[in-house]
Formats: structure tokens, C-alpha cells, sequence
């Protein structure tokens, strides 16, 4: 027993003293953690993004039709052509005009999740706005093409309700009108809308969870009229979250490329342009241009959102 009892402790494996060096070492532990993701988005993500972003330093030689790899600002320059500058003011309106019409549409329907829907209501609320994303993005596209189209469903309600003669008046106008709504900015415009809505409502939703009731209360105990109650009380606190709402809803137009390729005009924004100009046309240079200016845009687009506190309702 004595020879039991003054036998020295086993050796310590590997195992145990790594598992006490990471305990001691807190840091080292959250550096090892993150590295692994840190490294896929160091070199792989902005990598590529940085190379792509590099090009656009670069310029095509006019005669040879190949890339000179001279740092110029030529290609810059190329941007503020009229066709090129069409584009990019073309897309900023419709990414523009798809998050005021989302936050108008979006800001009822989340105002009554919050307020009124409770249980099983607003389960259904939740798999009503989550279920369009569910489904496949091509399919919801392909299908309001159908939709628009000048024989599709649209149509044959108007002419159900004797209407035709209001479509017809609508795609005579010169911007917004077409041979059909499935080849027309109105079409863009409404499949935009369908797509993204639900990241607008979400967010504007939150927000006015967070809003107490008493406050909307108080205000009417003090004599304001329900519209006064609106602007001064509840739009103020909501606007954080419709903020966050329109992060979403006006990166995702500003570079999306598939809406306008398959339901719209033959006139292209800056997503197709991206597309275009490093595919078929091979103008590497400028498609990298053309990369820079959602970036810059939402650069300047998040800083105001964040000093309106947006990311606080994210």
C-alpha cells in the first residue's frame, strides 16, 4: 500500500497541457477560432474583390484592344460618357424608387404585426413574409415575367374587367410604359418590389416591437391628434429600422443584374453592365469602373444610416 500511495502522477499528455495553455490564454483562443474565417475572407472575398477593383486602374489600348496594365484614370472617365452616366443614374432612381414604394407598402403590414398580430396571427405574419424566399429566385422571376407578359394574368384581368383601355393608355406613357409590363420599367419596378419587400418589412418590424405602447398612449392622453402621434412619436422611433430596411432593399437593386435581364427594357443598369463588359464586350477596365460605384454609393448610404441609427434595429 505505501508503495501505491508514493507512486509519482502520470505524465501529462498533449491534450491536457494545450487544453490548459488555451484556458490561460483567452486571446489565443479567440485568435485561433477566427482565423480560419478571417483568412477565407482576407484572401478569398476581398482578394478578389481588391484584384477586380485594380483593373479598373488599367485602360484599353484603342488600337490593340488589349488591357494596359499603366495606372490611369481614363477609365473613370469613360463613366461620365452619357451612355455610361444614363446607367448609373438610371439604376440609382430605380434602387431609389424600389425602397420608397417598399417602405410606403412595408410600414403597415409591420405596424400591425406589431401592434395587433399576437400568436398564432403572427406566426402566420412571419410565414407570410418569409415564404417568397423560400422559393427559388429564378422561379419568382420567371413566373412575374408570365405574369406581365402581354398575354399573362394581369392582362387577362383587365380585359375580364373591361379595363383594357387603362393598360393600353399606361404602356402609351413614354418612361414607364412598353409593348407589355413585362418589357417595361413599370414591370422592373414591380418585380423589385415583390423580391425585396420582405427585407424591408422585417427590419421596420423589429423597430416597432421595440416601441412601447405607453408612449403612443401618453401622447394621446396629451392632446395629440393621431397623425401628430405619427410624426412626432412613432415615425421617429420606427425610422432606425425602415433605415435598415432600406440597406437592404437599395444594395440588393443597386446590383442586381437578373431582374433587369429578364423582365424590362433593352436599356441596362449597372449590374448588367458589370456583366456585359467583362463577358462579351471583354472591357475589363471599365466593368471594374462600373464595380466602384455601388460601392461608393453604399459607402456613403451606410454612413448616413449609421448615424441614424440603423444598425441598432438590424
Amino acid at each position: 500500500m505505501a508503495e501505491t500511495a508514493a507512486r509519482p502522477p502520470a505524465p501529462r499528455g498533449l491534450s491536457d497541457r494545450l487544453s490548459d495553455l488555451l484556458w490561460s490564454r483567452q486571446g489565443l483562443l479567440v485568435l485561433l477560432l477566427i482565423l480560419p474565417p478571417a483568412l477565407w475572407l482576407g484572401i478569398i472575398y476581398l482578394g478578389a474583390l481588391f484584384a477586380l477593383l485594380a483593373q479598373s486602374f488599367f485602360a484599353i489600348d484603342p488600337f490593340s484592344g488589349l488591357i494596359k496594365y499603366e495606372f490611369t484614370l481614363r477609365t473613370y472617365g469613360e463613366l461620365f460618357r452619357a451612355a455610361n452616366l444614363d446607367i448609373i443614374l438610371r439604376t440609382v432612381l430605380m434602387a431609389g424608387s424600389v425602397t420608397l414604394a417598399a417602405a410606403l407598402i412595408g410600414f403597415p403590414v409591420a405596424y400591425y404585426a406589431a401592434r395587433y398580430a399576437r400568436g398564432k396571427w403572427k406566426a402566420l405574419f412571419y410565414l407570410g413574409v418569409m415564404l417568397p424566399l423560400w422559393s427559388s429566385y429564378l422561379v419568382k422571376v420567371y413566373s412575374w415575367k408570365l405574369i406581365l407578359a402581354k398575354e399573362g394574368i394581369l392582362s387577362w384581368l383587365f380585359e375580364t374587367l373591361h379595363l383594357t383601355w387603362l393598360l393600353d393608355a399606361y404602356l402609351s406613357l413614354p418612361v414607364v410604359g412598353g409593348n407589355s409590363l413585362s418589357v417595361s420599367w413599370t414591370g422592373t419596378f414591380l418585380v423589385f418590389l415583390y423580391v425585396w419587400l420582405p427585407f424591408m418589412i422585417l427590419p421596420t418590424q423589429a423597430a416597432l416591437e421595440r416601441v412601447p405602447p405607453s408612449m403612443l398612449e401618453a401622447s394621446g392622453d396629451l392632446g395629440a391628434r393621431p397623425g401628430q402621434t405619427f410624426r412626432h412619436v412613432l415615425l421617429p422611433l420606427a425610422l432606425p429600422g425602415i433605415v435598415a430596411g432600406s440597406i437592404f432593399t437599395f444594395s440588393l437593386t443597386l446590383g442586381d443584374y437578373i431582374i433587369p435581364q429578364i423582365v424590362g427594357t433593352s436599356a441596362r443598369m449597372i449590374g448588367q453592365a458589370v456583366y456585359q463588359f467583362q463577358g462579351t464586350a471583354g472591357n475589363i477596365p471599365l466593368a471594374a469602373a462600373f464595380a466602384v460605384v455601388p460601392i461608393l454609393i453604399m459607402g456613403v448610404y451606410l454612413y448616413i444610416a449609421k448615424r441614424m441609427g440603423a444598425f441598432d434595429a438590424l
